[in-house]
């Protein structure tokens, strides 16, 4: 059976291609991949992709028949179903998952939220932006903190292996200046971030959806696009109160 993946361009989007490289990269043998661009400019509230994922977001997978939704379960599945040492299966696993699950509760929310306030949101003024842009922003120093203190240990998050936390991870944190984080305070989590970036896997997998002279920075056009389009996500206009 083929695996249908259905994504976009964003860091939750590339944490599925580059599973799916690093997957190949480690020899294991992979059903045929279709990969699925979603226009996040609607086509994720269409009738064909919410009867995959209910919650209108990508990414969101299909094998075997079976639908997948959230990025860091996606991650697990893929894991659990393809074996590697990216997501180990015996006891080791809780040396990784919990890993996991702190980049989709803490990592992905607050560097999120502190790329929307500095970017995205115009329907807001300077002063009503501070509070969340202070808030947001001192909450991401705590977060590289911890990501620090277990680089401090070993090459990556859980130990000496690079796992499925490091590309749940990694995939937010490699924007920290598109979302003005600043982790140059963190020599080792800027170590970490170069480190994983020249893996080919990881080359690979964010290379979806944009072109190759892109891949690491984006042109003038593409980040004016970019604003256009996630300042239209992030509008409290363009919330809806029901699914």
């Amino acid at each position: 059976m083929s695996l249908d993946v259905y994504t976009a361009a964003t860091p939750n989007g590339w944490k599925i291609t580059v599973m799916i490289e690093e997957l190949a990269e480690a020899g294991v043998e992979l059903p045929e991949v279709n990969l699925h661009t979603v226009s996040l400019g609607g086509e994720q509230f269409s009738p064909e992709f919410v009867a995959i994922c209910p919650n209108q977001k990508i990414p969101a997978i299909v094998h075997d028949g079976r639908a997948i939704m959230e990025s860091c379960a996606i991650l697990q599945y893929l894991g659990e179903t393809f074996p590697s040492p990216l997501l180990p299966l015996d006891e080791r696993r809780w040396d990784v998952i919990p890993w996991l699950y702190w980049q989709a509760a803490n990592v992905g929310p607050v560097f999120g939220n502190k790329l929307s306030y500095t970017r995205y949101i115009n329907d807001a003024s300077e002063e009503q932006k501070a509070h969340p842009l202070t808030r947001f922003g001192k909450e991401s120093q705590r977060l590289l903190g911890v990501l620090d203190g277990q680089l401090a240990q070993h090459a990556y998050i859980c130990g000496e292996e690079f796992t499925v936390a490091d590309i749940a991870t990694w995939c937010w944190v490699r924007s920290w200046k598109w979302a003005k984080i600043d982790i140059t305070g963190k020599p080792r989590v800027m170590d970490w971030v170069r480190r994983v970036r020249a893996r080919p896997g990881v080359e690979r997998g964010i290379a979806f959806g944009v072109p190759k002279d892109e891949v690491d920075k984006f042109s003038a056009e593409r980040r004016a696009r970019y604003r256009q389009g996630g300042a239209s996500i992030a509008s409290n206009w363009a919330l809806k109160d029901d699914a």
